[in-house]
């Protein structure tokens, strides 16, 4: 059962429950003998903490992954895409390449809970520079520059910043189980 392959198509945003579905399914597949996953990604991106997270499992994983962009990889939605040790992208398709925010409903914040904020987001911004920059052969300073610049890369482009393997439009060979991650709002991504 090894040699099966498992497609999971990851149309969502970066969240909790959608980092969590996308998990369990690896660890379900895995625990059945699975050794090779293409995970198809399109996604507005969400949040860092789940994106560096899910990075982080998918490249410790002792199973080969390889990741699809089907539509648009945006925000943290790239250091998910750069999970896959292969990296491909349909000819129609996006990524987008942004700094971090932090956002402040009705908070009231002290100095230190504030420079606390700050101290984050440059570490964040910074970790998401490394990951892309550690896939892609540029530097961390291009990476950080591009992000601030709110870059976004067509396919070609993609290819050519080493982000992107090659561009195919066939997404996985016939026979492969795939499993569905999608977002219904309100509520938890349907799996």
């Amino acid at each position: 059962m090894g040699g099966q392959k498992v497609v999971v198509k990851f149309f969502a945003p970066v969240v909790e429950s959608s980092i969590n579905a996308l998990m369990e399914i690896i660890d379900r597949k895995m625990q059945q003998g699975i050794s090779s996953f293409t995970v198809l990604i399109s996604s507005p991106g969400g949040s860092v903490f789940h994106g560096l997270s899910a990075y982080n499992y998918l490249k410790g994983l002792p199973v080969t992954i390889t990741t699809h962009n089907f539509g648009s990889v945006d925000s943290i939605g790239v250091v998910l895409f750069c999970g896959g040790a292969r990296r491909f992208s349909v000819p129609q398709a996006r990524f987008l390449l942004h700094g971090v925010a932090a956002g402040f409903q009705n908070e009231r914040l002290e100095e230190k809970q504030l420079e606390e904020r700050l101290k984050m987001l440059r570490i964040d911004l910074e970790n998401i520079a490394k990951v892309i920059a550690a896939n892609t052969g540029k530097t961390v300073e291009t990476v950080t520059k591009a992000m601030l610049e709110r870059t976004t890369l067509n396919p070609e482009e993609a290819k050519e910043w080493g982000l992107v393997h090659a561009i195919q439009s066939e997404l996985f060979s016939p026979g492969a189980e795939i499993i569905s991650i999608h977002h219904q709002s309100p509520g938890r991504p349907v799996t």
